[in-house]
């Protein structure tokens, strides 16, 4: 019982502490509102184009798209909003049959499934709004899965906008070099730096802002896992995750030193 009343608040700071997507993204307003201004200008505005989003892990990607997509919902809800996970698939090929099966398409094979998909993709209807993260696992010989993709947005009357996230810088310039060719141009570029010391401290304080009562982690604590994080990686979710283990270890051993304590009354 003793436990619990010291511990409960333990279980409410690891729980802040887990990587979900939070209400607001400290230090990503710039890349949230080019995200923003990208979507009302081409799903929106009904012109077909794509967007390349890079950034090493832990940086902000996904989430700050999430949370995006999350505060457009009631504007994208006259549109198509497919949002797949390529390291789920089981080959770069996998995308058109997850694709299709998504847009409610018949099943086809082969370049039937791509024709289907491209006339679906350029006949009259909603815009189709394509997510697709962890984009450098299409990466295959010839690079056609991701010429495929690319491509389609620059296809006649298309109603397709794509936004691709990867980890590498340079995979447009890599394996995409021959769409620059096309007078659409290669896809507009946002890459999310790592990181920095300051925004992983206010990230963690805003977090552990969010439980009452006396700070658990020091201002000092929060300043030099920061510090050691930006140093490595700038990785938000390493950071979180120093936090949690540091606050798990304290909980190991305030629960030891409560169970050697004498229950008061007297009672053994």
């Amino acid at each position: 019982r003793l436990f619990r009343q010291e511990g409960t608040c333990y279980q409410q700071v690891k729980q802040v502490l887990h990587a979900a997507v939070p209400d607001r993204l400290q230090g990503r307003e710039r890349e949230m509102g080019i995200l923003r201004q990208f979507l009302r200008e081409h799903v929106l505005g009904r012109r077909p184009g794509s967007l390349y989003v890079s950034g090493a892990p832990g940086t902000g990607k996904t989430a700050c798209l999430s949370r995006v997509l999350l505060d457009c919902k009631d504007e994208l809800v006259r549109s198509k909003t497919v949002v797949l996970n390529c390291m789920a698939l089981g080959s770069p090929h996998g995308i058109f049959p997850a694709l299709a099966q998504h847009l409610g398409l018949p099943v086809a094979t082969g370049r039937e499934r791509i024709r289907s998909l491209e006339k679906h993709l350029t006949a009259q209807g909603p815009m189709v709004l394509l997510v697709l993260d962890e984009l450098d696992q299409l990466e295959s010989k010839g690079q056609d899965v991701l010429y495929t993709l690319f491509e389609w947005p620059q296809l006649p009357s298309s109603r397709l906008v794509l936004v691709g996230l990867a980890n590498a810088l340079d995979l447009t310039d890599r394996s995409l070099a021959r769409l620059g060719a096309h007078p659409a141009g290669s896809p507009q570029l946002l890459h999310f730096p790592p990181y920095t010391k300051e925004q992983l401290t206010r990230i963690l304080q805003e977090r552990l802002g969010q439980v009452a009562g006396d700070p658990v982690l020091d201002s000092a604590a929060l300043q030099f896992c920061a510090r050691k994080v930006s140093a490595v990686s700038g990785d938000a979710r390493k950071a979180l995750d120093v936090c949690r283990r540091a606050v798990e270890v304290v909980e190991l051993e305030v629960r030891g030193q409560t169970l050697l304590k004498p229950l008061p009354g007297g009672e053994s």
